[in-house]
């Protein structure tokens, strides 16, 4: 497959493919930052029950650690474009880096949840430029014929930060602190800042872009009340609360104000949403966003599971998580060895990609029970990995090598990368909320078995010579612990059946007629 750089009447640019050590330094670099948001997205989750504990919050408070973060992130993702452009992509990439390091410093001192909220707010904030902006910091550090391996390496990241995060979060807190799930950005931090002042090449020069405050303000209104109702919905009864009903129809008139006026009412919009008109991207989006009920939904519902029915530790859960990735890094390369040949249909790898990872979900349910062992879930997850390091890189060479203008590229790359995280966010609250549901339904069914005439209860009764207390406890617990398996069980099937359900989103993308890609990222 043939590549070719072209920036039409973009600003001048200088070359800043990089070669050797150089290359290396910078790419180490560039992923440090990134795995820093990706696995912060993530690592958190083990640790809440600590810092609930520890800073004496209820459940409902703490989940604002993840909730602020998420809010701050998916805000900043879609203006990153043109913050790169305004600032200079090297300087905006370092600023965003020593922010995030110094919000993970304050976020580990934070001597109450107030201030580890709002440190996590200011970390979520400075996140959302360092993995949208990554993305085409490796692009440009490689040749263009090089694509495929600059993506792989960014594919890695993406997929596994987010499923290293309960692994490396359930180590530190076995043996050191809950604390330490922050600090241990400091150092990767200081290091890749280091890097990137010393190393970082500017594509081009800050130019001096008019803002959009109000652009700005409609699209937070837009996407941080839909992540608040997302969040927060299940806990509050949804729309039987007068904040989460405020808050979704702030959302809706965030974003339908958010696209009136970049459409219509401003001539310097901050996000450009005339891409959308291309059918690749609008499919790519789509993909994007079921991608990340497989990867963000799995990563918060099987720690819960293993925790609460089969006792694992913070560790051993992780570890679980762990077994998922360790494939991402050794599929992806092939992938996108395969990809830069151009000698492989990139639908037919999405495609497939999606079929392996919802498959495997599907099988992975028919083996949760309350007594499972690890070793049953290690090769559904490993197949999982497998699929999933089949789809990010393809899903790129579908969508940016369908733009007609070059110049599009950035953006499109930081809207994957928004559809990926709102994606994993609505599969979050989805999947709670439908696990909740489930386990109220099979707790009612399975009590309506609980009788004299249901021999199993009948043969324990009389063998403890009559329904004494204890008795009644002990059933009540395994009557409740078989709900919650059943309930896992449906939540892992629904997470298999909505990926193979996205595949035919792949016929979307058009069949492709050259061999060419044009790209350019600013």
């Amino acid at each position: 497959m043939a590549l070719e750089w072209t920036h039409g009447d973009a600003p001048a640019r200088q070359n800043v493919e990089e070669v050797g050590l150089r290359r290396l330094i910078v790419v180490a670099a560039v992923m440090c930052a990134a795995l820093m948001q990706t696995l912060d997205s993530t690592i958190v989750y083990v640790a809440l029950p600590y810092i609930e504990g520890n800073l004496g919050a209820t459940i409902d408070q703490a989940t604002w650690v993840v909730t602020g973060f998420i809010i701050a992130n998916v805000i900043v993702i879609p203006i990153t474009p043109w913050l790169s452009r305004r600032i200079g992509r090297a300087r905006y990439f370092a600023i965003s880096i020593v922010g995030f390091t110094l919000a993970s410093l304050a976020c580990g001192l934070a001597p109450s949840l107030d201030m580890l909220i709002m440190a996590r707010i200011v970390q979520g904030a400075f996140g959302g430029g360092l993995l949208a902006v990554a993305q085409p910091i490796l692009i440009d550090t490689f040749p263009p014929s090089q694509l495929g391996t600059s993506q792989g390496i960014f594919t890695i990241g993406a997929i596994c930060g987010p499923a290293l995060g309960p692994a490396l979060g359930g180590f530190l807190i076995d043996n050191l602190d809950w604390r330490w799930v922050f600090f241990i950005n400091l150092p990767v931090g200081i290091i890749a800042c280091t890097l990137v002042l010393l190393f970082l090449r500017d594509p081009e020069k800050p130019q001096k872009i008019k803002g959009d405050p109000l652009g700005v303000l409609l699209l937070a209104m837009g996407v941080g009340g839909m992540q608040y109702v997302l969040d927060e919905g299940e806990r509050n009864y949804w729309f039987s609360d007068p904040l989460i009903a405020s808050c979704a129809i702030a959302s809706v008139i965030g974003y339908v104000g958010f696209v009136l006026w970049e459409l219509f009412g401003t001539r310097t919009p901050i996000v450009n949403l005339h891409i959308f008109r291309n059918r690749s991207v609008a499919f790519g989006l789509g993909i994007a966003l079921t991608i990340g009920f497989p990867i963000f939904g799995s990563s918060l519902i099987i720690p819960q599971y293993v925790s609460q029915l089969l006792s694992y530790t913070a560790t051993l859960s992780g570890m679980l998580i762990l077994v998922r990735a360790a494939p991402v890094v050794f599929v992806t390369p092939i992938i996108a060895f395969l990809m830069q040949t151009g000698k492989v249909d990139p639908r037919v790898m999405l495609s497939l990609g999606l079929i392996v990872t919802g498959a495997s979900t599907m099988w992975q349910a028919g083996m949760t029970t309350s007594d499972t062992s690890f070793g049953s879930f290690v090769l559904p997850l490993v197949l999982q990995g497998v699929g999933s390091g089949m789809l990010f890189v393809p899903l790129l060479f579908s969508t940016l090598g369908s733009l007609k203008d070059p110049r599009e590229s950035s953006s499109v790359s930081a809207f994957i990368n928004l559809f990926v995280t709102l994606g994993g966010s609505i599969a979050s609250a989805s999947l709670v909320t439908l696990l909740d549901r489930r386990e109220d339904l099979h707790l009612d069914t399975l009590n309506g078995l609980v009788t004299l005439t249901n021999i199993p209860i009948r043969n324990v009764i009389v063998n403890a010579h009559g329904l004494t207390q204890t008795i009644a406890a002990q059933i009540s617990a395994l009557v409740g612990q078989q709900a919650a398996a059943l309930a896992y069980a449906d939540v892992f099937l629904v997470t298999g059946a909505l990926t193979l359900i996205s595949v035919p989103l792949v016929l979307g993308f058009p069949k492709p007629t050259t061999t060419d890609i044009v790209i350019e990222v600013g």
